[in-house]
């Protein structure tokens, strides 16, 4: 009996929301207009992103406790131009007309973290974080976390994982950090690993690239493209198991940090 694969739904594409503002509608609460208020409704690791880019972006014209511009008070939480997270992420974007607040070219999954960061600046102690090292990241990532012996980012590494090369735009702090630690409890469905029974009964794993309802594309093990016909195939199957084992197997977590800060630098190619 021929077993086949449950069709997985494709990505929304510029024809509609992306996955990563979707995502960001629902882990901030922005649907619903209603503003978060304290740290226990975000996500640590998204705070801690927040907090490097603020040092980094704002801290110079807001000041390190927030309340350097006249009239704007960024620890007291409550902004007269933006309610909800959706409105303060558009508002740091798009900038404020006529005043000094310039338009920003932030990525979702560093909105994400300015505006945990903001949210929480009264509650969180910054003294107790310990953030990544991006440089000693990009080395762990090629050498002793052996990343690139599935994953690719650029030019180098492999492609029988998922492309890596912009996931720092499309996936927030959180959600990464959960792909590191549990691989298989954060893996989305289009991701899960495919095994596929060919006629002679050739077994293929891979990852599968696109899929509609007659066909399958996949990468092999072997880093070879295939395009199968369902209907020749004795078996197609999705498994629900990562290949990738949690990042603590082989890092301390100072190394994990260092890798996450890494992932969030890589926005795609220059």
């Amino acid at each position: 009996m021929r077993t086949f694969i449950q069709r997985i739904p494709v990505p929304i594409t510029a024809a509609g929301p992306s996955i990563a503002a979707l995502t960001l509608l629902v882990t901030l609460g922005a649907a619903d207009g209603v503003a978060q208020n304290h740290v226990g409704q975000y996500e640590q690791a998204d705070i801690e992103f927040g907090a490097r880019l603020y040092n980094t972006n704002c801290v110079r014209c807001h000041g390190e406790s927030g309340g350097e511009v006249a009239g704007v008070d960024l620890r007291g939480g409550t902004y007269a131009r933006a309610e909800s997270d959706f409105e303060l992420m558009r508002l740091i974007r798009t900038g404020i007309q006529g005043t000094a607040m310039p338009p920003n070219d932030f990525s979702q999954s560093e909105l994400t973290g300015i505006v945990s960061y903001l949210r929480t600046m009264r509650d969180v102690d910054l003294s107790t974080v310990t953030l990544g090292d991006e440089t000693r990241g990009r080395g762990l990532f090629a050498g002793k976390g052996a990343c690139a012996s599935c994953h690719r980012v650029g030019r180098n590494g492999r492609r029988t994982a998922p492309d890596l090369t912009d996931i720092g735009a499309v996936r927030t702090a959180a959600n990464l950090q959960a792909s590191l630690l549990d691989p298989t409890g954060s893996m989305l469905p289009v991701n899960r690993p495919v095994r596929a029974v060919l006629a002679d009964g050739t077994v293929l794993n891979g990852r599968r690239l696109n899929e509609d309802t007659y066909t399958i594309q996949l990468i092999d093990e072997n880093e070879r493209l295939r395009s199968l016909d369902k209907a020749e195939l004795r078996e197609l199957a999705a498994g629900t198991t990562s290949p990738m084992a949690p990042a603590t197997d082989v890092l301390d977590e100072q190394e994990v940090a260092d890798v996450l800060a890494y992932l969030l630098s890589l926005k795609g190619l220059n």
